[in-house]
Order: C-alpha cells, then sequence, then structure tokens
C-alpha cells in the first residue's frame, strides 16, 4: 500500500543532530508524531540517555527535542509498504532534507535502524554527503533480551555528540 509521509519534521535553528527513522509507523500516523507507539523505547531511551522524565505529549517531546538541539524526521517521503514493516518497502522515494540542512546547524545525522541506515546511504547520502551513524531500531518488533542496555549505550552517542559540539 503507498504511504505518504505526512508529519513535519521537528527542528529549529539551533538543531545540530538530525535523527532519521525511515518512514512513520501506522500508530505514529494516527497520532501524527514520531515514535508514538506505546511500546517503542525511542523516547524512554532518549530520555535515560539524557537524564530526564519522559516527555509524554507532543508539545513536551518537542521541548525535548529543542532543548537539546536535536532534530527529527524521516528518509522516506512515501513508498509501498505493508502495515509498519521496513522490510516490506518498495518504491521509496526520499524525503529533501535541504530545508533542514540549510536552516539549521546539523552536523550529525544518525538512522534508528538498518533500513534506514541503507535508504539514507542510497537515496540521499548522495545530495547531503553528510555521513550517517547507524543505531538499532527501538521498535518493538526488535526486542531480543538484553536490547536496553545496548540501546542505551548505543544512543549516548547522540548525547555525546551534541555535548562535545555545545563545548565549541
Amino acid at each position: 500500500m503507498l504511504v505518504n509521509h505526512t508529519l513535519e519534521p521537528i527542528y529549529d535553528e539551533h538543531s545540530k543532530v538530525l535523527i532519521l527513522g525511515t518512514m512513520p509507523s501506522l500508530k505514529s500516523r494516527e497520532l501524527n508524531f514520531y515514535y508514538a507507539h506505546p511500546k517503542n523505547r525511542f523516547w524512554p531511551v532518549l530520555s535515560r540517555v539524557y537524564g530526564e522524565e519522559i516527555p509524554h505529549d507532543i508539545v513536551a517531546k518537542k521541548e525535548f527535542l529543542h532543548r537539546h538541539h536535536l532534530a527529527l524526521f524521516d528518509v522516506l517521503k512515501s513508498c509501498d509498504i505493508a502495515n509498519s514493516q521496513d522490510s516490506s518497502i518498495r518504491n521509496p522515494v526520499p524525503n529533501d532534507l535541504g530545508p533542514i540542512l540549510a536552516s539549521s546547524q546539523i552536523t550529525h545525522i544518525f538512522t534508528t535502524g538498518k533500513k534506514a541506515y541503507e535508504l539514507y546511504q542510497k537515496l540521499i547520502y548522495p545530495h547531503t554527503h553528510i555521513a550517517a551513524y547507524y543505531l538499532p531500531s527501538t521498535s518493538p518488533a526488535n526486542s531480543p533480551r538484553g536490547i536496553e542496555e545496548k540501546l542505551l549505550r548505543e544512543y549516548q552517542k547522540i548525547k555525546d555528540i551534541t555535548d562535545n559540539i555545545d563545548n565549541f
């Protein structure tokens, strides 16, 4: 089924790190915000990394992102996809990151999941020439034993970069 990306990117002129997913899940599209599935670990993991309470509404999530100079968007503008399964993606069309990059201070890009990384490398990197760093997916579909500690270690890289950038 053809799905069009309907969420606006979250960023401002102070954003320094861009986090890209693949395409919003069914639940995220339904609730009109990123990583909205209640079992997705994106917000709990990022909150623990930054030592803050988990933001529970859209306003608090946007404030969290802006406070930490983070931007949030997805690699794809549209694609054929079954439910929320990245493995089913066909006919991917990339989002244009040009406006975000031109009006922010983005120096680092992270992708959440292998498919987001692969699609970024293939469809967007040739235009941006900004290397992306792969992070494991926080999706409830990706929940092997011990994943929480691995996610915390990997997502700590975002904080390490924002802390170092802030010191320049």
